[in-house]
């Protein structure tokens, strides 16, 4: 499994969903241009000592992602609030890219077009979102937790 991250504007909310990936054993992509210099010490502060031994890959854009990630045969699954499913009621695969849009704006049509499959976490009405980092983290539990992805302790 993967989790991506489309041009994150917040090198802490970044730097949270890098340390998550190094406690799960679960790698990070990086969607560029981003609204912060992506570096290691961007990331220090949410990150940690995690960010040592977090697995980062940087894409230069979404096209080079998404052929990198269509090369490797893996499905992408984009969290959305436009999304009709709810993540509870999707069956992920152990190899699925997980990716999450920028806090100020999401995705843009052509990369929800591009996505295999859309999803939602489900939230009280009337709200807009979550914070991005939050919602990797309930995406990424339920995605570990159906493939039985989870590390052992």
């Amino acid at each position: 499994m993967i989790l991506a991250l489309y041009c994150p504007d917040i090198a802490q909310n970044a730097g949270t969903c890098v340390r998550t990936g190094a406690c799960l054993g679960v790698p990070v992509h990086i969607i560029e241009p981003a609204g912060f210099p992506v570096s290691a010490a961007a990331f220090r502060r949410a990150g940690m000592d995690y960010i040592d031994s977090a697995a980062i890959e940087r894409h230069a854009s979404f096209a080079a992602f998404d052929a990198a990630r269509r090369a490797a045969g893996r499905r992408l699954v984009l969290f959305t609030t436009a999304a009709a499913e709810p993540h509870l009621d999707f069956r992920f695969e152990a190899d699925d890219v997980l990716l999450f849009g920028r806090e100020s704006a999401g995705v843009p049509g052509e990369v929800h077009a591009a996505a295999d499959a859309r999803v939602r976490i489900p939230m009280q009405a009337g709200r807009r979102s979550l914070n991005v980092a939050v919602s990797a983290a309930i995406g990424l539990a339920e995605a570990l937790r159906q493939t039985g992805g989870f590390p052992l302790s």
